[in-house]
């Protein structure tokens, strides 16, 4: 009877279908027979949520291709895109039971632009991959997920192994909690709690380790401002300056960029430099704004 028994199970295993796995070592999940998280997926319209939460300006596209079961950042002919497998993501909410997973792995995507990964062109690293998954936790706190549905879809798909490329699922969950947790203005990185309203200790999360190439540009005055930021000195792009909070970023396509106080080419054009700090003031002398590095 023992040997029956064992026969069988060999058989059982032999024929069960094998977990796969796409070409960043994440689980594929299986294919869902009725969603209660589907009709059609607006990968555009949580992205737009995401980055109100956060108050940063999108930089990105974001593209559907379908078949691919999985979602990346990437840089096609210069110009940042997220690509996403909406069946993946449709399969992804149902396997893990929330809605809150897909919006995380967007929100993954979304922090390897805004940590600038993808501009050395170099792939995936398991540090860059931690900080994501920090922006993650951060962003789905924002929205008000609770700390378990921001973890949700690494709980299921992701490596209990760590690779060349990817860490293993216990650090990768250990970073998603610690930015939820500091959205929640606790750097407590051992428990969730519930996604109620928290305390909002600055609008963008703070880089995981620090980073001395960041631009912070601040404002003296009395009101909001806004200013024109551009990569190339050819496009200029709006933004926003408050005066309680420094304005922190990086330009894409060199180490430096240009500033302008109105997007007009006869303006006066500023060049910053990353890892430099600058202020904008008020000069008597000139009856106008300028601005000025900070030693």
């Amino acid at each position: 009877m023992k040997q029956a028994l064992l026969l069988i199970a060999i058989f059982i295993y032999s024929f069960a279908p094998a977990q796969k796995v796409n070409q960043c070592g994440i689980i594929i999940p299986p294919a869902s027979v009725k969603s209660n998280f589907n009709s059609v997926y607006e990968a555009r319209e949580y992205v737009t949520t995401m980055l109100d939460s956060i108050n940063w300006k999108e930089n990105f596209l974001v593209q559907e291709q379908n078949g691919i079961n999985n979602a990346y950042a990437t840089i096609i002919r210069n110009k940042r895109y997220i690509i996403y497998d909406n069946d993946f993501l449709e399969n992804l909410d149902s396997y893990a039971g929330t809605k809150w997973a897909s919006i995380s792995v967007l929100a993954h995507e979304m922090g390897h632009h805004y940590r600038n990964h993808v501009v050395d062109r170099q792939g995936s690293t398991p540090p860059k991959e931690l900080e994501a998954d920090y922006f993650s936790g951060y962003v789905m706190a924002k929205l008000g997920a609770t700390a378990n549905e921001a973890m949700a879809a690494m709980q299921k798909i992701a490596s209990a192994a760590a690779s060349s490329t990817h860490p293993g699922k216990a650090d990768r969950l250990k970073y998603i909690l610690q930015g939820w947790n500091y959205a929640n203005g606790s750097a407590n990185t051992t428990s969730g709690g519930s996604g109620g309203a928290a305390p909002q200790p600055q609008e963008n999360p703070p880089p995981s380790a620090p980073d001395a190439s960041w631009i912070y540009l601040s404002l003296y005055g009395n009101t909001a401002m806004n200013v024109y930021l551009s990569d190339d000195g050819k496009k200029f792009n709006a933004a926003a300056l408050e005066t309680t909070q420094p304005f922190v970023f990086k330009f894409d396509v060199y180490n430096y960029g240009w500033l302008r106080f109105s997007n007009d080419s006869r303006a006066r054009t500023y060049k910053l430099l990353h890892g430099k700090d600058y202020a904008i003031i008020w000069s008597r002398r000139t009856n106008s704004w300028t601005v000025i590095e900070v030693p």
